[in-house]
Formats: structure tokens, sequence, C-alpha cells
């Protein structure tokens, strides 16, 4: 028995998008308004009718998850039979281990061969060696998304493959951007306003107010590419020194073992904002993170406790903590727990604010620093902006979202600071040459 047609249930923008006959296509649409759930659906009903596999492409292993799990909806919406989600069997490419997941259609490709649907966390060294349609879901958060593109594109250069490619913006230092202006992709744009207007059930309103951040506005529900000139750290210096494999959170059994020097930030909040311990390894100049462990709404004593497990651990070099107003009590018990030599007490004023997130800076520009691949990570490190007054003077200044105000920023700017080498004046007395068992040294 056929099942519905899951068009029906479409919003108006959406149906468009599914039926669009163009071979490449990009959309640039506002959040939750239903991008992924209209592509994952046209590229399942065009692969069947060209009986070509379909690829899809997520920015982590938890979106690709999820952007399958949105093509098993559609497919028991038509009852066509299909396996389930399923993971493949762990598989290697250029010293790379991935999981595919894989959904397959019987008897629907060609020559009445399986039809198979892959989904694959986007990495430029395991998307090469599929052959079938393309699906870029939320391509603008992928990092090394022109290594992606030049590994992935040649998957469509057999049998008229198809490429759709859709997100949100996330600046203009990326490949989503540019493909805007190439004029062999049919371009949509659907902001929030757009769809209420053709019946997505949402509140523009109240969501405006409710991010209360304009910039992110008009990125997230407007689909600005909003210009990242004031940002002190582009998205695209941040993704660059992303790597897939690191932790996010800080396991203290693995901080034991661990032969490498290490270096910890420490950012204070208590009510508003996190307390943050960033621990990073250091070795020939370059910090890797080990994690980090964020602490919200907690007594001073409870974090105090926290931090201490992190610094009694013999590989800790050197802290740094900010010991600016709620920090204070903290930043001088850990100082006599652990030594001046260990915790260094830092006082946020401006200018040291701006010596340390340079330094920090000058770590992502050279590639010396290598952080987690997680959301929360980088737009933190991104929301600071460097802003120059009338008078010349520099402020960096932060949004307070998502119950943060920059804190991972500050707390990684701490841990360079506490990784630096700087050597102070050199300094020397003169005297008459010394003189020992009867003879002299000059």
């Amino acid at each position: 028995m056929a099942g519905s047609d899951p068009r029906e249930l479409l919003y108006a923008y959406q149906k468009r998008h599914v039926e669009n006959p163009a071979r490449f296509t990009w959309c640039n649409w506002s959040r939750q308004i239903g991008k992924s759930h209209a592509s994952s659906l046209r590229r399942i009903l065009r692969g069947m009718v060209g009986k070509r596999n379909q690829i899809f492409l997520s920015a982590s292993a938890l979106q690709s998850r999820e952007l399958m799990m949105k093509a098993q909806q559609h497919l028991r919406a038509m009852k066509i039979a299909a396996s389930a989600v399923t993971e493949g069997e762990e598989e290697w490419f250029e010293d790379v281990k991935f999981k595919a997941l894989e959904m397959v259609i019987p008897e629907c490709g060609p020559g009445g061969a399986p039809l198979r649907i892959i989904g694959l966390p986007a990495n430029p060294r395991t998307v090469r060696g599929f052959t079938g349609d393309l699906l870029l879901d939320e391509f603008a958060m992928h990092m090394f998304d022109r290594d992606i593109w030049a590994a992935a594109f040649p998957s469509v250069s057999r049998s008229a493959g198809e490429v759709d490619v859709c997100s949100t913006p996330k600046g203009r230092q990326n490949l989503f951007y540019a493909l805007r202006e190439n004029d062999l992709f049919s371009h949509s744009t659907v902001t929030i306003h757009e769809a209420i207007a053709e019946g997505c059930p949402m509140d523009a309103e109240e969501l405006r107010r409710g991010i209360h951040d304009e910039e992110k506005w008009r990125q997230e529900y407007l689909c600005e590419f909003v210009d990242e000139a004031t940002a002190f750290l582009t998205y695209e210096q941040i993704c660059e020194c992303e790597k897939q494999d690191l932790a996010v959170e800080l396991d203290l059994d693995e901080l034991r073992t661990e032969k490498r020097d290490i270096v910890v930030g420490i950012d204070v909040g208590r009510r508003r904002d996190f307390t943050i311990i960033w621990a990073f390894a250091v070795r020939e100049r370059v910090m890797e993170s080990l994690g980090l462990i964020a602490l919200s709404e907690m007594p001073f004593s409870e974090q105090f406790e926290w931090a201490s497990n992190v610094l009694c651990q013999r590989g800790v070099r050197r802290a740094a903590i900010d010991e600016s107003g709620l920090g204070m009590e903290m930043a001088e018990r850990l100082e006599q727990r652990f030594g001046s030599h260990t915790v260094e007490r830092c006082t946020l004023t401006a200018p040291f604010k701006e010596q340390i997130a340079n330094r920090m800076r000058n770590r992502f520009t050279d590639k010396l620093i290598r952080i987690p691949v997680e959301e929360r990570i980088r737009n933190d490190l991104h929301s600071v902006r460097r802003i120059v007054s009338a008078a010349g003077n520099v402020r960096l200044v932060a949004p307070r979202e998502e119950g943060s105000h920059a804190d991972r920023f500050w707390a990684c700017a701490l841990a360079c600071h506490a990784a630096a080498e700087d050597v102070g004046r050199v300094e020397c007395l003169t005297g008459e040459p010394c003189a020992a068992a009867g003879l002299r040294y000059v």
C-alpha cells in the first residue's frame, strides 16, 4: 500500500525547494524553518528517480545522525521499505577512523540494485571514494569547507550527479558565502519573516527579544552575512585550529597520565557566568586542549575543590586565574595551596585583557593551538569584539548569551598566558673576582 506524499505537508517555500528541477541548489535559510527536513526529502525523491546513491554530509557525527533520522521518517511516511539507520563497520582512510551511517532501499538503484543513503560527518579525507548525489547540510559550519568541497564535488562527476548546499550564514570567510555568486546554482533565501508569511508557526518578535543580540538576530534569522571586521577571532581562524578527536570535557583520570607539560586557565564566575577551568598540554610551542570543566551556580568551596583536583596533578606547570571581583578568594586560596610559582593571580584590567587576548590570537593565527570541535566553544571564542572608541581607546567586549559572557574565551586566553615563556630584563651585579681555595677566578 502506497504511503502519503510528504510534499502535501510542506510549507510553500519547502515545496518549491523539493520540486526545484535544478542540478545544483544553494539554500540560505533561517534557523528552525525546516531546511534539513526539506533538503533530505528532496534528495530521497530525486535519488529514487535518478537511481543514484545519496551522500549526506553534516558538520558533526551527531548532526549526521539527526539528518539520517529525518530521511528515515520520510521513507516511513511514504511506506517505502528501507533498512533502519545503521552504523557501518569502522573504516580507515588516510589514518582517519570513522563510521558511516547508512540506509538501503532495496531494488531502487540502477538495474534493480539497492539504493544507498550514506550519512557522514564532514571530513575532506573520509568523503573521498563515495559516488552519488551530495547534500551538504549546514555547510557554513563545516571545518575545512574548501578541502571538503574539493574532495566531495567529484562524487557527482558521473551520471549528471546533483549537489544541494544549505545552511544558515556564519560570516563571510567560508565557501558557503562564496557560492552565493556562482551562477550555476539555483539560489534561494528564506528569512524568518518570509517563512512565517508562508505558514511556518513562529513568533518573530518573541524570537528577536529572546535572542537579545541584534547581530545574531540578523545572522540566524534574517540570513545576513554579518561582516566579521570587528570580531577579535574570526570563525575561519577558530575553525583552522579545531581538531576532531579532542575531548570537550576534561577527564581527570587521563590528566593524571598526561606526559606533556600542562597549563591551565581559570575564569571565575558564580551566578550569571560560568567558571571555566581549561587545561592544555604543551609540547614544542603547540598547545593542545585536554578538555575543560564548566561550573555553574556552584559554591566557591566546591569550585575550589574542582580547581584543586586539576592543579594537584604532577604535570601541571603553571596556572593563571582571574582574581578580579569574585575570583579573589579562590585565587588567594589556590596560591596558598600550590604556591605562587604554580598559580599566577591575574587582575583583568583593560590593558592586561588586551595583552593576553593578543597573545591568544597570535597562537590561533600561527596555528599553535588545538581546540575541540564544539559549537559553544567556537561561538564563545568568536563572541568577543574589538571596539575602538572615538578617543582611540581599544575595548574588548562580548554579549552575555546562553549563560556565558565569553568565559571560555578568557579561560583560553589565561591558559595561553600561563604557557608564555616571556623573559624579563636580565639583571646583574659586578664586583671583585671570586677567590676560593687559593685560586682566583677572573
